[in-house]
């Protein structure tokens, strides 16, 4: 049974939790294109192992945190998962694991993410920043739109938010001949492409994400004051 903490909100259903339908330029011409993939499949080694996305923040699992900001943004979810996989299927949505054993990183779960997705492009994101914007969608299509691009990366104004993306499923093969070559390191990957950045100076809060306890706790107090 899913987290009560996941409250009904007015809109259409999409995969078990409702939405609301965006509207505008931007709804007609990507919302249906893109695909959020949330990525859960780390091994959680500063949080003594745990399943970071299982992790509660503000009494509900972060995981939950990620999925009520971005469903009302895209036309559907999926959660890339290399354990609780039964926990994490609850939420009503595909998970996914990666197709490459022994926790091999973020491009893993990219790879997989762009095999699996039903859309021409996928939203990547974490599962352990609960602080996602409502408009966060749509700045990164506006830069991937503009841009004329195939990979646009969020930057917070300091530096890049790597696994913060959104990207065409056409960059499927470039990435697998990159992980065939034994290359795991995101940044490297992104150099062999074309880069636009997503300017998120005015917001960099957005990206604060949780990686120890410490930094929970750190969260929670900064956010509940």
């Amino acid at each position: 049974m899913v987290s009560a903490c996941l409250h009904p909100m007015p809109g259409r259903q999409l995969k078990g939790i409702p939405i609301n339908i965006m509207t505008g330029a931007y709804a007609s011409k990507m919302i249906d294109n893109i695909t959020a993939v949330i990525l859960a499949g780390g091994k959680g080694r500063r949080f003594a192992g745990k399943d970071k996305g299982l992790i509660e923040y503000n009494q509900c699992p972060i995981i939950e945190h990620v999925i009520k900001a971005v469903a009302p943004q895209v036309s559907g979810i999926m959660i890339n998962a290399n354990r609780s996989e039964k926990l994490y299927a609850r939420y009503g949505y595909p998970v996914i694991s990666d197709e490459l054993s022994g926790f091999q990183g973020p491009l893993a779960g990219f790879s997989t993410a762009m095999q699996h997705a039903p859309t021409s492009h996928v939203l990547i994101l974490p599962c352990d920043g609960p602080l996602i914007s409502s408009d966060y969608v749509t700045r990164m299509a506006d830069s991937l739109m503009n841009g004329h691009a195939d990979l646009v990366v969020a930057h917070d104004g300091v530096r890049m938010q790597t696994v913060h993306a959104l990207l065409s499923c056409s960059l499927l093969n470039s990435l697998n001949t990159f992980l065939d070559g034994g290359e795991r390191k995101i940044d490297r990957w992104y150099a062999r492409l074309d880069v636009v950045l997503a300017d998120f100076s005015d917001s960099p809060d957005i990206f604060k994400n949780i990686n120890t306890l410490e930094e929970l706790q750190t969260l929670e107090e900064m956010f509940n004051d």
